[in-house]
């Protein structure tokens, strides 16, 4: 295979290769050109470089790749790409000879987040290696809501019904709405910037709104989704009042779940629950998916929806075997890390 190597800006002018690629391969939206390239454009600095390996005329494997410190490079990956951007055939057989085309003098090519899903994660020299990283969950849509709902645990169901009674009595009406036409994206963005800009987020400003970067890349990418019918933005009512909301996205017969915010004012029930068992039952219901997906670390709300879950991982290469040894070396006679905080349940991916 031929591997060659253009500025990022020429990405536009292989759109169309690069997903017909994706497709032939894991075909998740968030890997399509409609979703990288305006986080190329939002969160590029002007040096990432687009990889393709071809035979002949054919594309065989491409990447989107960044420098990263020191003589180091990996894939592009700002926090709102659930997986990096590596199609066609695996990073493993292909790391190697793209470190070496790499301008300058590279000692690594890292590779984060990999779904074992599409590609085993399983080193194919001493040159590489690889480690974990989480483990993400996912809903099979594959028979009766009422059969997948019965197989919650008890506590789940118990407890959204009297959430519900609780709601009924107060004489709150609930309502789920799916926005789906592009008109209506930004107006239901800036919804979705009000629920998470009420928590956390907003004190360290990662939170959506739409003159910020995050808010910019949002509107962009889900206004193009939705002009081809692929943006389903879930929202969640108390009678006039927005209470949770889903930022999606789909791609064939799979629908992930990029973002979920709630209001943190809400505190005797648990409005994104609420919202997820009627959302539920809608995708169920449609006969259009066969898989929702969350890509984002398993917590202990997701195992209340699905045992599913599987490994993502990271792949580095490096030019020598002995720096892969090295490194192994450091990580283990370095201090243990801190655990890190979980997620709180309105942030289910990235972002």
């Amino acid at each position: 295979m031929d591997w060659n190597l253009y500025p990022a800006s020429d990405f536009p002018a292989h759109h169309g290769a690069w997903d017909e690629l994706q497709a032939q391969s894991a075909g998740l939206p968030f890997l399509e050109s409609r979703f990288l390239q305006p986080l190329l454009d939002v969160f590029g600095q002007g040096n990432e470089l687009l990889a393709i390996g071809r035979v002949g005329p054919s594309w065989r494997a491409a990447a989107l790749l960044r420098p990263a410190g020191r003589l180091r490079w990996e894939l592009f990956m700002p926090s709102q790409l659930p997986l990096g951007p590596w199609i066609g055939e695996s990073p493993q057989m292909h790391l190697d000879p793209v470190l070496r085309r790499l301008p300058g003098f590279v000692l690594a090519l890292g590779a984060p987040q990999i779904d074992s899903r599409y590609y085993a994660n399983k080193a194919i020299s001493k040159r590489q290696r690889s480690t974990a990283y989480i483990e993400t969950a996912w809903v099979d849509v594959d028979r009766p809501f009422s059969d997948f709902w019965e197989e919650r645990g008890k506590n789940l169901r118990q407890n959204t019904r009297k959430q519900r009674n609780k709601l009924h009595n107060s004489g709150v009406a609930t309502r789920l709405e799916c926005v789906t036409q592009d008109s209506a994206i930004e107006e239901a963005l800036q919804q979705y910037g009000t629920l998470e800009g009420s928590g956390w987020k907003a004190a360290d400003g990662t939170h959506v709104h739409l003159h910020n970067d995050q808010g910019r890349f949002y509107l962009s990418m889900l206004a193009s989704f939705a002009r081809i019918g692929r943006t389903r933005i879930y929202r969640y009512w108390f009678d006039d009042k927005v209470v949770a909301m889903d930022l999606c996205i789909c791609a064939g017969r799979k629908i992930i779940i990029l973002k979920t915010a709630y209001d943190e004012e809400v505190r005797t029930v648990s409005p994104s629950t609420l919202m997820r068992e009627e959302q539920f039952d809608q995708l169920f219901g449609e006969g259009l998916w066969d898989r929702i997906e969350f890509y984002g670390k398993v917590l202990e709300w997701h195992t209340r929806w699905t045992p599913q879950k599987r490994a993502i991982y990271h792949c580095t290469a490096y030019r020598w075997p002995w720096l892969s040894q090295l490194q192994r070396w450091r990580e283990r006679h370095s201090e243990p890390k801190a655990p890190c905080e979980p997620t709180p349940e309105r942030t289910t991916s990235v972002g």
